[in-house]
Formats: structure tokens, C-alpha cells, sequence
């Protein structure tokens, strides 16, 4: 099927994401889970080892500084859900402020970073990636970070995997997602906010609420 980045939207607000077979499949389809994987923002797990990883790596953190780039190495896998369409509607979400990237840099190399899109204070994570050791967990470190101190209310992963496990995610039941997410949608908060997020306040803030 193709979409427009209004039916996207649509979908989103009611639940349900689009993927890919592969790679190379044009075609869509709509994907409502049993489980949804959700992160509760107050549940974030930072380790002592992720700490001092955050503490000390160097890495410059950024936001929406190369939204395109954070998408093409979700997609740098041998095997990504993430077809030419979707590329197309996720930058189109990004041009019209829908869509969201945080970078992670070692230097001006792109190292890590995760995407998602925006819908009231909803954020529905696409996917990330890591090409350094725990780049993609710093990633969503500040991410949740960010989320918190913006107004968001809802961290969507679609899924619950072991590795997002390991840092808080769990799982709602679809009845309980769905009535979570009816909240969120309704309400406000601003993913692009100026924000002062240094490694060390980053920690202190989730570790005080987790």
C-alpha cells in the first residue's frame, strides 16, 4: 500500500505502525501487536557500567542534526523492515516536524542514534542503531531524558526485546496501550526544546527516578 504522511499519522494515533517484509518490498502493512513495548519514563535502567560509559566516552550528543543519516543506519543491517517507502514518509515527518532524530558523534562520525515520530506527547520509536560499544543505549539515555523534561508521557518500542528489556521496557497488553496512548495523544510537549543535557545531569536526573 502507499501511504500519505496523514493516513501515517492516523495510524499511529489509533495504534498501529506500518513495516516492511524486507528491504526490497514495496509493499506495507499494518502491524497491531498483542503486547506493545513501551519504556516508562520513570523506569529507565542506567547501569553502573553504562554510567561510567556515559561519563566518560566524549561523544557529542544532538538532535534532528541529521535525521536522514540516523534512518540510513537503522537501515544498515542485513535485515531491515525499513523499505524505500518508509524512508520517503519518515523524512516527510521530519520536514513537517512529525519526526524525530538524536545523534550520538565520536568526533563528526556518526556513531549511534535513534529516530522516531511525534504525535502529542507521544513518541513512537522507529528504530536505532550503534556502531560504537553501547552508542545505541547513551542514545536512549538522553533520549529518555529528553522525553521527560519535554512533556512526553509515552515512549512507544513496538516491540519488547531482550536488550531493550535490560534498560526498563516492558510490556502492556494492547486494551491497556491503547487507553495510554488515547492520553497521550491529547496532550502537549515539545521533543525540540532547548535543553541543557550534560552526561552527568542526564544520569543524576533518571537514576533519581528509576
Amino acid at each position: 500500500m502507499s501511504l500519505s504522511p496523514e493516513l501515517l499519522l492516523h495510524g499511529y494515533s489509533i495504534g498501529i505502525f506500518p513495516m516492511a517484509e524486507h528491504r526490497d518490498d514495496p509493499k506495507l502493512f499494518w502491524v497491531d501487536p498483542k503486547f506493545r513495548g513501551v519504556f516508562p519514563l520513570d523506569g529507565f535502567h542506567i547501569s553502573r557500567s553504562l554510567a561510567r560509559r556515559i561519563r566518560s566516552c566524549g561523544y557529542r550528543i544532538t538532535i534532528d542534526r541529521d535525521f536522514a543519516a540516523v534512518v540510513d543506519g537503522c537501515a544498515d543491517r542485513a535485515d531491515t523492515w525499513i523499505n524505500p517507502e518508509l524512508r520517503r514518509l519518515y523524512a516527510e515527518l521530519h520536514q513537517g516536524g512529525r519526526a524525530h532524530s538524536l545523534e550520538v558523534w565520536e568526533d563528526n562520525t556518526l556513531v549511534g542514534g535513534v529516530y522516531g515520530v511525534v504525535l502529542g506527547a507521544a513518541f513512537f520509536g522507529e528504530s536505532m542503531f550503534s556502531r560504537r560499544t553501547d552508542a545505541s543505549k547513551i542514545a536512549l539515555a538522553y533520549l529518555v531524558d529528553r522525553l521527560r523534561q519535554t512533556g512526553f508521557i509515552l515512549f512507544d518500542t513496538q516491540f519488547l526485546t531482550a536488550h531493550l528489556a535490560s534498560l526498563g521496557a516492558i510490556e502492556l497488553p494492547r486494551a491497556t496501550y491503547h487507553s495510554e496512548l488515547k492520553q497521550a495523544v491529547k496532550a502537549e510537549a515539545d521533543f525540540a526544546a532547548e535543553l541543557p543535557q550534560t552526561p552527568q545531569g542526564v544520569i543524576q536526573r533518571i537514576t533519581q527516578t528509576s
